[in-house]
């Protein structure tokens, strides 16, 4: 995974396709976003075998506001990690965004 963050929460929606991913994925934002506190980075780990997904979830991170770290194929898998923070902040580096 990108950076060193160890993961708060994963989802394992294989075998689902649109719109569950999706649905799944903003559901658990949503639900980190409230549960932790503002200032406590989270990061969420998805696994999906749904092509779509390699599109629809960067957008959805746009959409909500939050950082989309990485995706990482593996024969057909995808898993994707998404975080509150970026991986700069996280790492003390430079803010350029």
């Amino acid at each position: 995974m990108a950076g060193s963050q160890e993961v708060s929460k994963r989802l394992n929606l294989l075998g689902f396709f649109c719109p569950i991913p999706i649905h799944e994925t903003k559901a658990a934002i949503s639900s980190l976003t409230v549960q932790l506190e503002s200032n406590t980075t989270w990061v969420l780990e998805v696994v999906c075998d749904d092509p779509e997904t390699l599109r629809d979830i960067p957008l959805l991170c746009d959409r909500m506001g939050v950082y989309f770290l990485e995706v990482v194929e593996d024969s057909g898998e995808y898993v994707f990690f998404i975080s509150n923070t970026s991986d700069k902040r996280k790492e003390g580096g430079d803010e350029d965004e």
